[in-house]
């Protein structure tokens, strides 16, 4: 993970480098959470639902329960789409000056993998119940295994996320602890400024003494 900046990114206005981008750890998990989520939906969209060779009707193919295929379809695509969205965020990141605005979006980042990877762990266990009480069909059976297959290394790639994340998100608290300086002055002694002053040096001016007459003078006699 690149350093240098508050929370595991580069300082603002640094160059982008698409090489380096590319082998960091977290935007390989983002690239991974965001394949395995196209595979599931994709396969519960297209060949999630079937119908009998006596009617038209279509049904789900998990057990015939319709919140088994929405379930899937639907944290399938929002984890896509975050992923999307997430993925950018990383390419602009470095370019984000204000550690507040860092601080949230990783929080963010943090939060949403955590809520996803419990969301996957249910999807998985939904998926697999319902297709060993499900029916055998002929058409969907291999899109129903991929899709219950990459739910499960879905819980996987975005538990990565979580580490990436909370790793950047102490970074970003270190960096803090590690900047922060106490604004309150010391009190300095009044005077301070000027050190060559000092009562022990202090000498009396001269031609300070009263003047006094001469010994033995005498007014001139007046006539």
């Amino acid at each position: 993970m690149e350093g240098g900046g508050a929370y595991g990114a580069a300082k603002a206005g640094g160059p982008f480098d698409l090489g380096r981008f590319l082998q960091q750890p977290q935007v390989l998990a983002r690239i991974a959470s965001a394949v395995f989520a196209l595979v599931v939906f994709s396969c519960l969209i297209g060949e999630g639902y079937s119908n009998s060779p006596i009617s038209s009707e279509l049904f789900c193919i998990f057990n015939r329960n319709e919140d088994a295929c929405r379930y899937g379809i639907g944290i399938g695509v929002l984890a896509f789409l975050a992923c999307i969205f997430f993925f950018m965020v990383d390419i602009y990141f470095p370019q984000i000056s204000n550690t507040t605005n860092r601080k949230y979006l990783v929080l963010a980042d943090l939060g949403f993998s955590g809520l996803w990877t419990f969301l996957w762990f249910i999807g998985f266990c939904f998926l697999t119940n319902q297709w060993t009480l499900a029916e055998p069909v002929l058409i969907g059976a291999d899109s129903a295994r991929a899709a219950i297959t990459f739910s499960f290394f879905s819980i996987f790639s975005w538990g990565l996320l979580i580490a990436f994340a909370y790793k950047r998100y102490k970074m970003g608290v270190e960096d803090f602890d590690h900047s922060y300086v106490d604004p309150t002055p010391e009190v300095s002694t009044p005077y301070s400024s000027y050190p060559n002053i000092s009562h022990d040096s202090y000498q009396q001016p001269p031609f300070t003494q009263t003047a006094e007459a001469p010994e033995g003078y005498q007014p001139p006699p007046v006539y």
